[in-house]
């Protein structure tokens, strides 16, 4: 049963592998189309640097010069996937080289301000490094990139049972009713997730053992990217503006609401000013947040309401009125700041290692 097991855990390896080698090959040849440059690829290059990890190495010969760049394929970019690139690109030896599927334009500018070199299949592409300069935008991407559909499990609902997952060690082994429970979502859809989760290799079965969650750094760091674009708009109550300081003195009842975001972070680490106040609640508890603190409507406002997506019986923790630190993680990596990037980091290395360490 075991072999049969990583075998199928090789097979979808390879398969991801495949797919990271084919985008990277259309991404050179579309690359040399636009830029006679002699390129070699050291597939066997892979680097770990504190944890971080790069796919290949690249070397770019320019005249007499050669260029050597940490290449990292990711199938699609997002706001999200930026911080995560922006927390490794200064660990490594060489520079970092982002190879995608495809950049549209505002995605190139934002990449560019950022210092975040990258290549695409489309042959859009950013290099500073003397003595090469190139900023490619606006090719299109050839058919055979184009977006995929999304899987379920990172849609919505399947994001809000990933997160129950994640911040409940063990939870994969409670009934379906229990984990809908945690969830918050409907009990019919949690079969369809979880059999979409071991297809993806992320639940394996142990046999008498139960069920364990496997590969969650890599959970994680989907679940990270996805939130902001699949869930977190949904969950927008509004925002507002209310006096200077109004929240340093307030406590929330956690089953009603919480800090999340840059509060939340501050709080933990003392590292962070927030800017922007974020507060997880529960619908019927908005009024009188409101009315209480006089808070204003302001679309351009500091402060940011979000419905509580989870019931009371999740990630409930030891820092009362804040939102579970892979949450706050989250909120922050979706700014794109680079303050809140740093304090993500810090965040990630103190409170979420014992969420995702694999279990022998």
């Amino acid at each position: 049963m075991n072999m049969i097991k990583n075998r199928t855990d090789w097979s979808k390896q390879m398969v991801r592998e495949n797919r990271e080698n084919e985008i990277l090959q259309y991404a050179l040849d579309a690359f040399k189309k636009n830029v006679a440059l002699p390129v070699d690829i050291e597939k066997e290059a892979e680097v770990a640097v504190q944890n971080l990890r790069a796919d290949w190495l690249l070397r770019v010969r320019v005249r007499d010069t050669e260029l050597r760049f940490y290449a990292e394929v990711k199938a699609n970019i997002t706001k999200a996937g930026i911080a995560l690139i922006l927390l490794q690109k200064g660990e490594l030896p060489y520079q970092l080289l982002l190879v995608t599927r495809y950049v549209a334009g505002q995605m190139a500018e934002q990449l560019k301000q950022k210092g975040i070199q990258f290549i695409d299949t489309a042959g859009n592409a950013y290099i500073n490094q003397p003595p090469l300069y190139i900023f490619i935008k606006g090719n299109k991407p050839p058919a055979i990139f184009r977006q995929a559909p999304l899987k379920r499990a990172f849609k919505p609902t399947g994001l809000k049972l990933i997160y129950a997952l994640l911040c409940n060690p063990g939870l994969e082994n409670k009934t379906y009713r229990a984990i809908a429970a945690a969830a918050n979502v409907a009990l019919g859809t949690v079969d369809l997730m979880i059999k979409e989760l071991k297809q993806m290799g992320y639940l394996m079965d142990m046999g008498k053992r139960g069920f364990r969650l496997t590969q969650k750094e890599n959970l994680l760091t989907r679940w990270v990217t996805a939130y902001p674009e699949q869930l977190r708009p949904k969950l927008l109550l509004g925002r507002y503006r209310g006096v200077q300081d109004w929240w340093q003195q307030k406590n929330f009842d956690p089953v009603n609401a919480l800090w999340g975001g840059e509060v939340a972070a501050a709080k933990l680490t003392k590292y962070l000013k927030p800017q922007v106040i974020t507060i997880y609640i529960t619908p019927q508890q908005l009024n009188p947040l409101l009315i209480e603190n006089r808070l204003k409507k302001d679309p351009q406002g500091n402060i940011e309401i979000l419905e509580k997506f989870w019931t009371p019986l999740l990630a409930i923790w030891q820092y009362e009125d804040m939102v579970h630190p892979i949450l706050v993680y989250a909120d922050l990596m979706a700014t794109g700041n680079q303050r809140n990037i740093e304090t993500a980091k810090m965040i990630y290395e103190q409170y979420i290692v014992q969420y995702i360490r694999e279990e022998d």
